[in-house]
């Protein structure tokens, strides 16, 4: 689904016709997709990783890397793509990753990622769509 590079749903309403409902639950309540399970947890294509409810550039696949612990993983953002919240669910702390222009809950954030960050961007597939590279060069005019 393209979506809309301006208006963005005003209502919990809009955003349950327009997303799947597994998107709905990860991305507007906060769930999380099975370990291992996510359509981008093996993926190495070239492009960027965009949040599946409004668009917003998240990713590029080169900060993704393998961190073995079963969603997608990356150790840094694009500027200003992502912002933070403290979480308290599930009786522990963490501090969830939510796209910066939606809102929407991506997944939480780690201090056990490689360098050049010491980041682990923990994120859950669903959450995003991604768009390839384009390799192709444009003829010079």
């Amino acid at each position: 689904m393209e979506k809309d590079k301006h208006a963005l749903p005003q209502s919990e309403e809009e955003w349950r016709r327009i997303l799947t409902p597994e998107q709905y639950r990860v991305l507007r309540q906060k769930g999380t997709e099975p370990p291992f399970s996510g359509k981008f947890y093996k993926h190495k294509e070239k492009g960027v990783y965009v949040c599946a409810a409004c668009g917003n550039q998240l990713f590029p696949s080169d900060f993704k890397y393998d961190s073995g612990c079963g969603w997608p993983a990356f150790y840094d953002a694009l500027p200003g793509a992502v912002i933070f919240q403290d979480d308290y669910s599930y009786g522990m702390y963490r501090i969830e990753v939510l796209c910066a222009r939606c809102k929407s809950h991506l997944g939480h954030i780690f201090d056990d990622g490689p360098a050049p960050t010491g980041k682990r961007y923990c994120i859950n597939s669903v959450a995003m769509d991604f768009k390839e590279k384009d390799d192709k060069e444009k003829p010079s005019e």
